[in-house]
């Protein structure tokens, strides 16, 4: 050691420092297989591919596991692998999951009555049903509550647990199954109690850092809880290590994170939606008719899901060892799961399979090629040569938008939307895609609660215009991290351009249901 320079002592302890650091970072990976390693043909995945590009399911993201190995994955651009993507009702599983983890710390069970946390938000008459709602029963969707208090509780000036708890509790706890997306908040509203985190600050030490997930966020109330039923937002393999996690029985690289017992509590049966049916009956319908569980779904084969409005799902198949997620924008997310059991399920074989070198090219192919459409290049000058450099007044209307201004530039439109309170900038590109990044919240299933998206980081984009035709001009915002896009729609009126009708909505709505506001330039 005496004879080694500083420089090169310095260069060794670089090179060890790369060393650690790419070993670190493989680790935060899930490893790399080929399908026919693992037992599945790369024909029936490339067959899948085709069935879900004739489909009419907007796919945003793809990630097949067999053997805790990763086998075909995919991004529908402008979707990527680096970027998060709000998980709806997903987000359930991983409150669910805090739920298990402070049950092993012994801060909580799930036979705790829930308004004991809660004695300052508790209404003057506790009635007898709301004295007896457990922490299972939350987890269970079976609160007792006549009906889905979820806009009640979220657009009340009062915090949302104590609105929650004056809401009438007209059924035994447990004894009735209702979707209830604000008692999962009441979950992380515990977590958050008992522990003085938020469930997203309870989970990073926990599950996230172990599992290598970075880079997550989750809205939350107008105190700062989670939100707890929705507003997760995480990157495609962190879904699927999350299910490679639950099929390990909560074990990951040799540590007990969940305990066996917990995982086996948390995906079996507790609730069905549909008691008044026979089991031939719920074999032969849809996977949301399988049983529910602790914040998670039973589903075919024997089988679980974590699963979120529009499609966004974590399969996990024990008896397969196997996990398939996707992102999407469905409208039939039943239909979309039901693709899994059509063609991806009849796949995975018991054994190796020999190497189809051609079918692996392909699937390969297919794979790095996945994009959304684009809308169509199209010019047309003589529309906008007029309206380039003008503003479009609106009248008065209940989203407060004040106007919008339109300049053409280089084959890009921009615009800027005037608000009452902010002017947001957008720059729209023809036949491409426009990155950029926006402070105006994207489209949400909760966009009417208190505090909806407030908080978080700058919203990506990917913009794009077109001409449906002489007179429409059609703006493409697509909220590449979020579940459905927005699209504003400029209807010029043919025998005096200066009249315009503009509409604005998202790829999930019907035109007849677009907001429609009447403009003047």
């Amino acid at each position: 050691m005496k004879n080694i320079s500083k420089k090169s002592l310095l260069a060794l302890v670089v090179i060890c420092f790369l060393i650690v650091s790419c070993s670190e970072k493989q680790d935060k990976s899930l490893p790399r297989s080929i399908p026919e390693a693992e037992g599945v043909s790369s024909r029936s995945i490339i067959t899948f591919l085709d069935s879900a590009s004739a489909s009419k399911h907007e796919f945003h993201s793809f990630m097949f596991l067999r053997h805790g190995k990763v086998i075909a994955e995919g991004w529908w651009n402008p979707y990527r692998a680096d970027l998060v993507h709000t998980l709806n009702s997903a987000s359930k599983s991983f409150t669910s999951t805090a739920i298990g983890l402070a049950v092993k710390e012994k801060r909580i069970t799930v036979d705790d009555k829930v308004i004991s946390f809660f004695p300052e938000y508790a209404p003057d008459t506790v009635s007898e049903n709301l004295a007896g709602l457990r922490i299972k029963d939350l987890l269970s969707m079976s609160a007792g509550l006549g009906r889905e208090p979820s806009r009640i509780v979220t657009t009340n000036t009062d915090p949302w647990v104590k609105t929650f708890l004056a809401q009438p509790v007209v059924n035994k706890p447990g004894s009735q199954y209702m979707y209830n997306s604000t008692a999962s908040y009441i979950l992380s509203a515990i977590i958050t109690k008992v522990t003085g985190q938020s469930v997203l600050e309870y989970l990073r030490p926990r599950l996230f850092d172990p599992l290598g997930i970075e880079g997550a966020d989750w809205e939350t109330d107008p105190e700062g809880i989670n939100t707890g039923g929705w507003g997760l937002r995480l990157k495609t393999e962190d879904l699927a290590k999350f299910g490679q996690l639950y099929l390990q029985k909560g074990k990951w690289n040799g540590k007990q994170i969940l305990t066996e017992a917990w995982v086996e509590e948390a995906t079996t049966v507790k609730m069905q939606q549909r008691p008044d049916i026979t089991q031939a009956q719920r074999d032969s319908l849809h996977d949301g008719l399988q049983g529910y569980c602790y914040q998670f779904w039973r589903a075919k084969h024997n089988s679980y899901q974590a699963n979120g409005a529009n499609g966004q799902f974590v399969v996990v198949i024990p008896e397969k060892d196997a996990v398939i997620v996707f992102t999407a924008n469905s409208t039939d997310m039943w239909g979309e799961i039901g693709m899994i059991w059509d063609y991806l399920y009849p796949a995975l074989q018991d054994a190796p399979l020999p190497l189809d070198e051609v079918a692996s090219s392909d699937l390969n192919q297919k794979l790095v090629s996945l994009a959304m459409p684009v809308p169509p290049k199209k010019n047309n000058d003589s529309l906008s040569s007029v309206i380039s450099g003008k503003t479009i007044t609106f009248a008065e209307n209940d989203r407060k938008y004040k106007g919008l201004s339109i300049r053409f530039e280089d084959e890009t439109c921009n615009i800027t939307l005037q608000t009452d309170t902010a002017d947001f900038d957008f720059s729209f590109a023809s036949g491409k895609w426009n990155y950029a990044e926006t402070k105006k919240h994207g489209p949400s299933i909760f966009s009417y609660s208190a505090n909806n998206q407030n908080g978080l980081p700058p919203f990506k984009l990917a913009c794009a215009y077109s001409w449906p035709d002489e007179n429409t001009l059609e703006l493409t915002l697509g909220y590449i991290e979020n579940v459905q896009w927005e699209k504003i729609i400029l209807r010029f009126d043919p025998a005096d351009k200066t009249k315009v009708l503009t509409e604005f909505g998202t790829t999930a709505t019907p035109p007849s249901r677009n907001y429609k506001i009447e403009g003047t330039i």
